[in-house]
């Protein structure tokens, strides 16, 4: 793969475009197809996904479950402390990201609400380990807030409980939503079994990371956050199925869709799981995936290499300014693009 610089993957967007609530309804976002072979876009409503589908397709869902990760505490000296939890590692200690205005240091102590406190053990790059008094998921459930991402300039509310998480959700462990997922309700799903499109799940808890800036200018040096995920025998026998039937296998988010990639390093896809560090950037070869069901993601954004390395920088690119020309809403609670993969991403 060649050098790419950092300036590749950025656009201009309109402020007033990133999506600062959800749709009325799960379905009534809208939805851009670009075909990856020619680079022909067609502007459709999400609800017309069944027409893109053929019988014998399979989506493949990521299953996680967001938990109320944000917990906003106080250090004993007085100062205020937002802590954002990354991933429970034990029952009651867990890897955070911290916001306060002087670094914490080992041993130091900071309380939640009345009765809930964590003391910071140690650094582990830029994440803080945390042991709690008390069993973490607990003090999450009473006192944690949904972590809405940085780019929504609000408190999240009650109904961000039941819109920021998929109506498939069951894995408990993400800090983001796979928003790809946000867009599916339950008649739009039942759609798409009356017409034969298969389901099936992974699950990857998608960490806080994924919001992180890429602060090198040579993309190649970058080092991508490692985030867990789980592949069952049953979707690896389900992709089987799919390609020997000659189905196509869509992935439903980037989330997805590097869970799958990750399971397929070694040329097939093999159940199991564990933490995946993969780096999908223009050059890459897909090993699984045929099309890609996504929402528009952040400039200068690995996220958005990803899309790149699937369809195309140029299409990307020319995509990208016909869904900010046609005004579509942009990010975790944006609109959503269905890309067919570029016949040179074919591996």
């Amino acid at each position: 793969m060649r050098a790419m610089r950092i300036e590749e993957f950025d656009y201009e967007l309109p402020q007033d475009l990133i999506a600062q609530v959800p749709a009325a309804q799960r379905s009534a976002s809208r939805l851009l197809h670009l075909d990856g072979a020619t680079g022909n876009l067609a502007d459709h409503f999400f609800v017309d996904l069944p027409s893109l589908l053929h019988s014998g397709d399979l989506l493949i869902f990521n299953d996680t479950k967001v938990i109320k990760a944000r917990l906003q505490g106080v250090k004993e000296s007085g100062g205020k402390v937002e802590a954002l939890i990354e991933r429970i590692v034990s029952p009651r200690r867990a890897l955070a990201m911290l916001r306060t205005s002087h670094t914490a240091r080992p041993g130091q102590r900071i309380r939640f609400g009345d009765l809930a406190h964590a003391t910071m053990i140690e650094r582990q790059g830029e994440l803080f380990l945390l042991e709690f008094g008390d069993d973490v998921a607990g003090v999450l459930e009473r006192l944690g807030e949904v972590p809405l991402p940085p780019y929504i300039e609000r408190r999240a509310d009650s109904s961000d409980e039941a819109r920021y998480q998929t109506v498939y959700a069951r894995v408990p462990g993400a800090v983001a939503a796979p928003t790809a997922g946000l867009h599916f309700d339950e008649q739009l799903l039942r759609r798409l079994r009356e017409i034969d499109v298969r389901f099936a799940y992974v699950t990857l808890h998608v960490g806080a990371g994924t919001f992180q800036p890429v602060r090198v200018e040579n993309v190649e040096q970058h080092v991508m956050h490692g985030e867990l995920y789980e592949i069952s025998a049953e979707t690896a026998q389900a992709v089987a199925e799919t390609r020997a039937g000659g189905g196509r296998i869509t992935a439903v988010g980037t989330t997805s869709l590097r869970a799958l990639e990750s399971a397929a390093q070694s040329g097939k896809m093999i159940s199991g799981g564990g933490e995946t560090r993969l780096f999908i950037r223009p050059g890459y070869g897909f090993k699984v995936v045929d099309r890609l069901l996504t929402n528009f993601h952040l400039p200068r954004s690995t996220l958005l290499m990803l899309v790149c390395a699937f369809a195309g920088t140029e299409f990307i690119r020319r995509a990208y300014r016909h869904a900010v020309d046609c005004r579509y809403r942009f990010f975790s609670y944006g609109d959503a693009m269905l890309i067919d993969k570029a016949a040179q991403s074919r591996s």
